[in-house]
């Protein structure tokens, strides 16, 4: 059974629907790609794949042994989170918070786990540094190795470059794929369509009435691409 199996979903907020007519799968190992027009639904689809928006319609099932508590999340940050008075120690640690159970206090496995995420990330120098203190790159990386705490299995990405330059942005493009590569499914809302179908093995783009899923070979031929290609011409 695929990790999560969505059939004809309505996606929307306050009752006014977004987005409908959409179904897809994600497997055990994925890494999909999720694009389309500002205000198309994306990141709609990833609130309520979490549980964060509630499905206006259609179904929502998770199985191969994952449940819905175990998706590692990555969202868009605000300025108040860019500026939140916390070590990254504090923060990673945090991570772990569902796997404390019942206990009042982060034991041992969790310590553990926070300090093998922090140097998967390379930031384990920085663990008694603020966060707000550090860079935009450095600070996807922690909030990355918070998010790898809460879940080996299946990680979900809210446009994770967005603010960050060029060079971050193509490391940390990298680095998503490594840990995909290394066994863990990806979810990624992105503005950027080129980094999608270059990094991505599979493209779902969403619009308000229909959408698109397959492989990043079939998008590149799909009309959905030819139609985003006229557009980037127009301007």
């Amino acid at each position: 059974m695929s990790y999560i199996e969505c059939e004809n979903l309505i996606l929307g907020y306050e009752g006014t629907p977004v987005a409908e007519h959409i179904s897809f799968l994600v497997e055990k190992g994925d890494y999909l790609c999720i694009v389309g027009e500002n205000g198309a639904g994306k990141s709609t689809l990833m609130k309520t794949l979490l549980g964060l928006t509630p499905l206006m319609g259609g179904n929502i099932r998770y199985g191969d042994g994952l449940e819905a508590h175990e998706i590692g999340y990555l969202p868009q940050q605000t300025f108040v989170q860019k500026d939140f008075p916390a070590s990254v120690w504090e923060i990673v640690l945090s991570g772990t918070l569902p796997k404390c159970g019942w206990k009042p206090f982060f034991g041992r496995t969790q310590k553990q786990l926070a300090e093998q995420n922090m140097k998967r990330m390379d930031i384990w120098n920085l663990k008694k540094e603020c966060y707000r203190d550090l860079s935009g790159g450095q600070q996807q990386r922690v909030l990355l190795a918070r998010a790898l705490c809460a879940s080996s299995k299946l990680l979900v990405l809210d446009e994770p470059v967005t603010g960050l330059d060029p060079r971050v942005t193509v490391e940390f493009y990298q680095l998503i794929k490594e840990l995909n590569r290394d066994g863990l499914t990806i979810i990624m809302v992105s503005h950027d369509i080129h980094a999608a179908v270059k990094y991505a093995d599979r493209i779902l783009h969403v619009e308000k009435e229909k959408s698109f899923v397959g492989t990043t070979k079939e998008y590149v031929r799909s009309d959905f691409w030819k139609e985003l290609g006229a557009m980037e011409e127009q301007q």
